[in-house]
């Protein structure tokens, strides 16, 4: 199996659901595109225990942290959802999008795009704040009209039962996972989250 993960927002917590989901699943990881430092690639292996996962390199790995589509054309790339190739692997493949799904790759593709050429079940982290739950909607209604599958929601951040409540009976689809403010992230948090994970996961 192949799932997308993406968000709501930047710096919604798609690297850590990232790495909590490859620890949980033993899956690979990859993130197709990486704009600007740090390596999110790098960040989930500082993070997984097992020996299982394997890292793919990224597809392109641009300098400047900025939309892939104003990074590339810094440096003279060209980014087309043609491009692109899925890694081959018998595992299951964890991959991670730039921002959110409706991020430009160039000026006519997004990252959506690519979840749909990558024929992958979107995993959708949404960051709880104020607004979240209008963000939350507009993300799932785009992913709805282009026919995409959703595995479900990963709420991350403070809880906030009402928001969570609401979004998810007009998502009409399940949360597979809560994650709470951490002081601190490292594999031990991972382990934690990912045998919750596992409980909801086929439930």
């Amino acid at each position: 199996m192949t799932y997308f993960v993406t968000a709501i927002g930047t710096d919604c917590g798609k690297t850590l659901c990232s790495a909590i989901l490859c620890e949980a699943l033993h899956a690979d990881y990859w993130k197709p595109v990486q704009s600007g430092p740090p390596r999110d690639t790098e960040t989930v292996r500082s993070l997984i225990s097992n020996p299982v996962t394997t890292f793919h390199s990224e597809q392109y790995l641009l300098k400047t942290p900025v939309s892939p589509h104003a990074a590339a054309r810094i440096d003279g790339v060209s980014l087309k959802v043609s491009s692109f190739r899925i890694p081959q692997t018998s595992n299951t493949l964890i991959i991670e999008g730039a921002g959110g799904c409706l991020v430009p790759i160039n000026d006519e593709e997004f990252i959506v795009d690519l979840i749909d050429a990558f024929k992958a079940e979107v995993i959708l982290v949404s960051n709880l704040y104020l607004g979240s739950i209008n963000h939350t909607l507009l993300t799932l209604e785009a992913l709805q009209r282009r026919q995409l599958t959703i595995k479900g929601l990963i709420f991350n951040g403070d809880s906030n039962p009402e928001s969570e409540r609401i979004i998810l009976h007009h998502a009409k689809a399940k949360c597979l996972m809560r994650v709470k403010k951490e002081s601190a992230i490292d594999r031990e948090v991972v382990k934690k989250y990912a045998s919750l994970l596992k409980t909801e996961w086929n439930g």
